[in-house]
């Protein structure tokens, strides 16, 4: 695992700075603390910083091909290379390591920009083909690793696995985009191919981008999709052999790696499966990590110690307190951008427990979205039945009527709580569905932007974001459509990222066992009653782990993650949250609505109501504007004469 950075002269061969390059390649330590080269011609500049795990020996990067004409800076790994080596050979090719990486030049050399259809892993990458005169980056297929990138004015296209390695060449402007600040709000993250930034992109999951000097930008292009069929005839008994089958060859392919390996294990189903599965291909007991709460209503770590004892692993549980919130800032920094899922505080603080033991660790992200795990998937399809009993010409007008009225009661039993239903029902199911994942919802970002803010969105909604992959996600069964909305939106920017920057922040590499490609590509065949089963999700995976994990950690209801943000807002982060969303650096960009602002502290902290979600939203994006957008640049005013939304 590693991080990558470089410069590519789009137009020419200028000399690129040394100096610049080597601050780029700095700010992403972190990522790889083992070892930081830089390669240097005409026009192109690459930098590496590289934490071993496979190799160690001769996987140094920048890495060539026989003739040094091809070079390449790679994040990740390639889990079939030792299948794709001989392959190459017989074409022809030389191999002087053992690595993955090299497994890269080759492929280029031989299948073109077509060489990412035979990787299977997790990966990002650059490199430059001297006699093409062609520069390619590609990203794996579900994003687990990261890619960003921008075209500065002079033609110079910069990259990096982070942000904060582009913001480190200087040239870039810190101009916010109107319509990430939109879609944060919205869905706690800027959604590929958009930054917070205007000038820089992501590279979206399962796309290239190949530029020939000389030529304009291309737009990326896409090379797969995940395609949900569902039209598998496999019987309930067949499908739970083949699963396990296929989660067993998943798991061994990321138990690959020449330094200290083990797992995360929350006591949940997917992170306690990777466990059971690689208990039974070590011949050594698995290393297993677990953070615990000092609250009993967020501690999961019984369940963890129930598999760890089954299976008689080395676990390690570390009591994180409930009043965990010293990061906020650290988290800010971290993530070069706004993010907001306070799950990043146990994630960060498991990876640092981790890494005191391993460099590698497999978890269980990614079962959720591909077997069907979310309770709100459950209440979608509740919502569907109903939906789809009532013509929208009625529908519309009547819930929409009702939602109106009825009155918000956070502070209800739930079987009262109807006014998100009545809204959700005046919906189709796209809509639906984002309404449902939002933090702020339509109505809540239309108080909470001022008149300027909303004149630079131009009429611009993140609902936009969802309507977009859904026109491309070839399906209208209900649960395989929000599945495939998650797979391109929350998997990616939340789940993922989260995931990258806590690991990479102690320079751990995780692996995902869950989000195989062909793995994720044969649950789409299967047909949605598999996936969800009356009222219990994840049914076919449950089924398949009876035999390897105990009930009480297969059908418990699903805890999550979390810290107890409601309760910090009320007493130990009290005052902090009322001088950051009520204080100058929030005010002085003028997009926000200072009343409404008033509104949601001092609701919330009367108890009145439990506006924790959007208050930690709006005190990670001051900690943004404050740990990243303030850092070099100066502070905007309401009277500054910069566009709405200037850094």
């Amino acid at each position: 695992m590693c991080g990558i950075t470089g410069i590519f002269d789009t137009r020419g061969g200028s000399e690129i700075n040394r100096a610049v390059l080597q601050r780029m390649n700095d700010s992403q330590l972190h990522r790889g603390p083992d070892e930081g080269s830089l390669h240097i011609e005409p026009g192109v500049g690459l930098g590496h910083r590289r934490l071993s795990i496979i190799d160690i020996t001769t996987g140094q990067q920048p890495l060539f091909n026989e003739d040094g004409s091809v070079v390449v800076v790679f994040n990740g790994e390639i889990y079939n290379y030792q299948q794709l080596i001989p392959e190459l050979q017989a074409l022809g090719h030389v191999f002087h390591t053992k690595s993955d990486t090299e497994v890269i030049v080759h492929a280029w050399e031989s299948w073109g920009a077509d060489c990412v259809k035979r990787f299977r892993g997790m990966f990002a990458f650059a490199l430059w083909d001297r006699n093409r005169q062609t520069f390619f980056m590609a990203r794996d297929r579900l994003g687990v690793k990261p890619m960003y990138y921008a075209l500065l004015d002079d033609g110079k296209l910069l990259f990096g696995s982070e942000l904060k390695s582009i913001l480190a060449h200087g040239g870039l402007k810190r101009d916010m985009d109107p319509m990430a600040v939109e879609e944060y709000f919205a869905l706690g993250y800027v959604a590929e191919p958009r930054t917070i930034f205007t000038q820089a992109k992501k590279l979206s999951p399962a796309h290239t981008l190949t530029v020939r000097r000389g030529q304009a930008l291309a737009e990326p292009a896409a090379y797969w999709d995940v395609r949900f069929t569902l039209d598998n005839p496999m019987s309930l008994e067949d499908a739970q052999g083949e699963l396990v089958e296929r989660l067993r060859e998943s798991v061994r392919l990321r138990m690959i790696a020449e330094v200290p390996l083990g797992a995360f294990l929350s006591g949940g189903v997917d992170s306690s499966a990777v466990v059971a599965i690689m208990a039974g291909l070590s011949n050594e007991p698995v290393n297993t990590c677990s953070i615990g709460f000092d609250d009993p209503a967020f501690n999961e770590s019984a369940f963890a110690q129930m598999v760890a004892d089954r299976y008689q692993t080395n676990h390690r549980l570390e009591i994180v307190k409930s009043d965990d919130f010293d990061l906020i800032d650290t988290l800010a920094r971290l993530y070069d951008e706004p993010y907001a899922d306070s799950s990043a505080i146990p994630t960060y603080r498991v990876c640092q427990l981790a890494r005191k033991h391993v460099t590698v660790a497999l978890s269980g992200d990614g079962g959720d979205e591909s077997l069907g795990g979310y309770r709100r998937y459950r209440l979608h399809m509740m919502e569907e039945r109903m939906r789809s009993a009532i013509p929208e010409g009625v529908r519309r007008p009547m819930f929409g009527a009702l939602g109106r009225i009825y009155p918000k009661a956070d502070w209800a039993p739930r079987m009262f709580r109807a006014k998100t239903t009545f809204e959700g029902l005046a919906r189709n199911s796209v809509e639906a569905y984002f309404h449902s994942v939002s933090i702020l919802r339509n109505p809540m970002r239309d108080s909470l932007f001022s008149p300027r803010f909303k004149t630079a969105l131009a009429g611009y909604n993140a609902q936009a974001v969802f309507d977009r992959h859904a026109a491309q996600a070839g399906t209208d069964d209900p649960l395989a459509l929000i599945q495939y909305l998650d797979l391109k939106t929350y998997l990616v920017g939340d789940i993922n990222t989260k995931v990258d920057r806590a690991s990479m922040a102690h320079s751990l590499e995780v692996r995902e066992p869950l989000m195989d490609h062909e793995l994720v590509d044969w649950l789409a065949t299967l047909p949605s009653s598999l996936k969800i089963h009356g009222q219990e999700g994840k049914y076919l995976f449950k089924k398949s782990m009876e035999t390897h994990l105990p009930n009480d950690v297969l059908y418990r209801p699903k805890m999550g993650f979390s810290v107890p943000l409601a309760r910090w807002f009320r007493g130990p982060l009290k005052q902090r949250v009322k001088d950051a969303v009520l204080g100058d650096r929030l005010a002085s960009t003028g997009w926000f609505n200072a009343d409404y602002l008033r509104h949601l502290v001092d609701a919330h902290q009367s108890g009145a109501r439990d506006y924790s979600s959007p208050l930690w939203t709006l005190l990670m994006f001051e900690a943004f504007l404050r740990n990243v957008v303030d850092m070099g640049s100066s502070v905007p005013t309401n009277n500054d004469a910069q566009s709405p939304v200037a850094a």
